[in-house]
């Protein structure tokens, strides 16, 4: 499968879940007739609101290689009443700003510049650096004693998305970790649509699938979210009191746009007079 069709694929089935949500009375549809066996809006009642043929929005949501225009792409978006996060979404996968370098069985690097180590290895705080695939490349020791020991993790399994789920260690130290993962699962699923010539993002999601109900469920309303979660709530052991953090991005820190560098600083507290 190219590259290519491989994105009209995942074009046709984000449309369809966003379809599927949609009721024809939140849509402002009063002449929509017949008995429904599902919830949600028919192909052709968003073809009508996005002033397209049915055929050509059912070969849309096919994943067939259409050369839809810009317009057409937008109507669709206000049809299906989309947030901006998931118009963006949707306009990234009809046209990415860049192309997709990964190629199946290639990998981000697996280590990061010293320097960048030696710099989160000052920071008091809970600091780590993640890719694209949110693996966890390198970590300071506040990170090991607050969050969990990420040098006992074995590599392959050592990514965000897979700790939120599968690490008991972080689980019980993460007090929200329930508003925790569901943001993850959201922002993930950008990264999964994007990078679909990644087998890793395949297996990652397949995996996950297998290993976790609370994934499967959260998975399956392909919410998209591209600003992260800010706020973080740790408590390391039961003896100690609950901490919020703010998460905050390091910008402009490494030549590759693919690294992420996050440090989680004290929530400041609101004084009361």
């Amino acid at each position: 499968m190219t590259v290519h069709n491989s994105r009209a694929k995942t074009m046709g089935a984000f449309l369809k879940s966003r379809r599927e949500r949609l009721s024809p009375e939140d849509a402002g549809l009063n002449f929509s007739s017949g008995q429904r066996k599902t919830p949600g809006l028919r192909r052709e009642e968003v073809a009508i609101l996005a002033g397209v043929s049915a055929t050509y929005y059912t070969w849309l949501e096919q994943g067939r290689e259409l050369s839809a225009s810009r317009e057409v792409i937008e109507s669709i978006a206000n049809a299906l009443q989309l947030s901006p996060d998931e118009r963006g979404h949707l306009l990234q996968l009809w046209n990415p700003y860049e192309p997709v370098p990964n190629a199946a069985g290639s990998a981000p690097p697996a280590a990061v510049d010293p320097q960048l180590q030696k710099i989160i290895d000052q920071v008091a705080y809970p600091s780590y650096i993640t890719n694209k695939r949110t693996e966890v490349l390198a970590w300071n020791e506040a990170a090991s004693r607050m969050l969990t020991d990420f040098a006992s993790i074995p590599a392959e399994e050592r990514s965000l998305i897979r700790l939120a789920f599968e690490n008991e260690q972080l689980r019980r130290r993460i007090v929200n970790i329930d508003e925790f993962a569901s943001y993850g699962v959201a922002v993930f699923r950008t990264h999964y649509d994007k990078h679909r010539d990644d087998l890793w993002f395949e297996t990652t999601v397949e995996h996950l699938i297998q290993s976790s109900e609370e994934f499967n469920r959260l998975w399956k309303p392909y919410e998209i979210r591209l600003k992260k979660l800010d706020r973080v709530i740790l408590q390391p052991s039961a003896s100690d009191d609950p901490v919020a953090y703010d998460i905050r991005p390091l910008a402009n820190l490494s030549d590759s746009p693919d690294l992420h560098i996050c440090v989680y600083m004290p929530a400041a507290v609101d004084k009361k007079d």
